[in-house]
């Protein structure tokens, strides 16, 4: 009888092993499957003299495709109050977030990708400093082209791109009349922003895409290359102007919906 009963204690012992051993690989092969599953929101990032209409174009193809999309209205006053208005949209997504940044747009999705359901990063023709790093530093960092048209900050602190060299050095794969309404609507940024260094750097612990656009004349396209170098940033090369999100929704959306499916 107590062969028998050690022999049933023992086969009892290896069932309930045997079921916590598979309940512990159904609960990988479902996080595995979760991970796999591709990211359905997209939150977009503006970046200095522009604002969120600007992403029209990538929006209409991205919510075609299926995806929930928002756009950040960034207020352009500090680095802060720009990372603050996109953690509020973040905050607001239901589910993983693929963040995505132009120009300026790129240091703040630098830091707010820090964000806990920020699964991944785009920059498109954008900035992509280091923690402690600011943006002039990188600017200054090569040469700026013939075409670039970014004023001093006039007597309130605030930076606006010039008129005269708008259209060649900030979107000259538009019409002459698309440029024009952009100079127009275009929103300043107060210089002190480009001094800020960043507290974190997402990129580091998130994947990241890149994308170069091998016209801009408003950041030095070698520039860009650099940073997403340094990053291991998984990068594409596009030829448009430095507003290459605009001229090429399509090419920019492909992008994001890579980033998207982790591929």
């Amino acid at each position: 009888m107590k062969s028998e009963s050690k022999l049933n204690l023992g086969l009892g012992r290896q069932v309930i092993t045997a079921v916590i051993f598979l309940g512990f690989l159904l609960i990988l092969h479902n996080l595995s499957k979760a991970q796999d599953k591709p990211v359905k929101n997209i939150v977009l990032v503006h970046g200095a003299f522009a604002d969120g209409s600007g992403w029209r174009g990538v929006f209409d193809i991205l919510v075609k495709k299926g995806y929930h999309v928002s756009i950040v209205q960034i207020p352009l006053t500090s680095l802060k109050d720009d990372v603050d208005a996109t953690n509020r949209i973040l905050d607001k997504q239901d589910g993983p977030v693929i963040l995505v940044g132009h120009s300026w747009g790129g240091v703040v999705i630098t830091e707010a990708g820090m964000h806990p359901k920020v699964a991944g990063l785009v920059y498109v023709a954008a900035y992509q400093p280091d923690k402690g790093e600011n943006t002039l530093q990188w600017f200054t960092s090569l040469p700026v082209k013939p075409e670039y048209g970014i004023l001093p900050p006039d007597d309130k602190g605030f930076v606006y791109y010039g008129k005269d060299k708008f259209h060649a050095g900030f979107a000259a794969d538009l019409s002459k009349e698309e440029a024009d309404f952009m100079f127009a609507s275009q929103e300043p940024i107060l210089g002190a922003s480009f001094l800020t260094p960043v507290a974190d750097a997402a990129w580091k612990t998130k994947p990241a895409y890149g994308i170069v656009a091998t016209e801009d004349k408003s950041i030095n396209p070698d520039i860009e290359r650099n940073m997403y170098k340094r990053s291991n940033t998984r990068t594409t090369e596009i030829k448009g102007s430095h507003v290459v999100f605009i001229s090429h929704p399509d090419a920019v959306a492909k992008i994001i919906i890579e980033a998207s499916q982790k591929k």
